[in-house]
């Protein structure tokens, strides 16, 4: 059996190997990196081959349709994966974590008996105890959520392993969702609306700035409604965070996601203002143009305030870029109802955005609700929006030709003699390998541009 051995063991004992497969959202990237750090602790090595693992974990996303599906159906081929392994003599512990663990619970263990451990988000902590039970045979069912802080008993990641990871960093700050809004399972799946520490996340934010990150993304299912009690004693909000944040020596730049028009108070535009180091691209997700829509998914906001906002942040920021959620076909949803959501995106004019048709969650309020739109007109529906929403990307990767500005080198380009970064727009920029190392910030003019991609040269 091929066997992984931790750096600098003199003993040569040999460590297990992880396979983590990551399902969904930014949030699901971060508590991945950070199940492998508490993994470490336990003497586990990370491997990107499934079939060398000792331990395969599924970290799972509940938000698109047909998820728990598509995770059985993963878990039967992982089965015969196990069987292989086990014929050698060889151990595969197989745990679901992430959302549709907290969402199915027991009921994958009943439909997947290969399965060892489910593990909810807000538990992950506990992970290691898990494991040394599986290891004599006990499964786990673990989806309460925590009294206890996950994030204080969590092992912190060696610096070589920060840096391991490139320059730019997911950093979780809040975690839940208080909003309710009748399509997500996101308040289920993750609960209430939970706010970490300021003093915990400048702590982890100096130790990645000090292990070489450049760029550190703050992350919440609802990042903006963070609040906290300062080290000044006073109340802070997010806005509050970002100008302390860009403080912190060697930290170059800062983006945060994802955020509800509701909790965008005046000092998180002002932060939008004074910050340089605050990208200029922001995801503030509308979902529906129509106010009867709107109202029906419980987004406590109507059209007309979304574009008000919009407005003073441009003010705020004029070259900001506007990214955005869209749902089509909502129960009830009628052709005024999607005039209107093709309105508010001409008006606003989008970077980039995300379009989907809807599809019942089970156990949210919009799954029980009367008048279901045809799948059939959906996707005429969904079609319309995405060639529109396409056109807007295109206007504006095309508006980028020409510009200066100032690009993070944050990985190798795809192709021999490249260099990738990002944009200060979080558009992928391909450059001459010998412009820079990565980590540089380096100004370039953009050449031209293919698909969403950037292509410049130094100057």
């Amino acid at each position: 059996m091929s066997q992984a051995f931790s750096e600098g063991d003199a003993s040569a004992t040999p460590s297990r190997k992880v396979f983590v497969k990551t399902y969904g959202c930014q949030m699901n990237v971060y508590d991945s990196q950070r199940m492998t750090d508490a993994l470490a602790a336990d003497g586990y090595v990370a491997t990107e081959a499934m079939e060398e693992a000792d331990l395969v974990l599924l970290n799972t996303c509940h938000i698109r349709e047909k998820a728990a599906e598509k995770v059985y159906s993963e878990l039967g081929r992982i089965r015969e994966i196990k069987r292989e392994r086990e014929r050698t003599g060889a151990e595969m512990l197989i745990g679901v974590t992430g959302c549709v663990a907290q969402a199915e619970g027991r009921e994958i263990i009943r439909r997947a008996p290969v399965v060892d451990l489910v593990i909810g988000p807000q538990t992950y902590h506990r992970l290691p105890d898990a494991l040394r039970k599986a290891r004599v045979g006990e499964k786990t069912v673990d989806t309460d959520y925590a009294v206890e802080d996950k994030f204080e008993h969590l092992p912190q990641p060696k610096s070589a392993e920060i840096a391991r990871r490139g320059v730019t960093a997911f950093l979780s700050v809040q975690e839940g969702c208080d909003k309710f809004c009748t399509f997500c399972v996101v308040p289920y799946t993750r609960g209430a609306e939970v706010s970490r520490p300021v003093s915990q996340i400048l702590a982890e934010a100096e130790r990645l700035v000090a292990a070489g990150m450049r760029e550190i993304t703050l992350l919440g299912q609802n990042v903006n409604a963070w609040r906290a009690e300062g080290p000044d004693g006073k109340d802070w909000g997010l806005g509050r965070l970002l100008f302390r944040l860009a403080d912190i020596p060697g930290l170059a730049r800062l983006r945060y996601t994802t955020s509800h028009p509701r909790d965008m108070d005046d000092e998180l535009i002002a932060a939008h203002r004074d910050l340089c180091s605050l990208m200029p691209y922001l995801h503030l997700p509308v979902q529906a143009g129509s106010d009867r829509i709107l109202k029906a998914m419980n987004r406590r906001h109507k059209a007309a305030d979304y574009l008000a906002l919009i407005e003073r942040i441009r003010t705020a920021r004029p070259d900001i870029a506007m990214s955005g959620d869209f749902i089509v076909g909502f129960p009830g949803e009628t052709d005024e109802d999607f005039e209107a959501t093709l309105n508010i995106v001409r008006e606003v004019g989008y970077a980039q955005a995300f379009s989907f048709k809807y599809s019942p969650r089970p156990g949210t309020p919009g799954a029980e609700m009367k008048d279901h739109v045809p799948e059939t007109l959906k996707d005429e529906r969904l079609q319309r929006l995405q060639a529109l929403l396409a056109e807007q990307q295109h206007a504006f990767t095309q508006s980028r030709v020409g510009m200066r500005f100032d690009v993070l080198i944050d990985k190798p380009g795809r192709r021999a003699g490249q260099k990738a970064g990002r944009s200060p727009w979080l558009q992928p920029v391909i450059i001459d390998e010998r412009a820079g190392e990565i980590g540089d910030i380096i100004p370039v003019r953009i050449t031209r541009t293919e698909a969403s991609t950037l292509f410049a040269e130094t100057l």
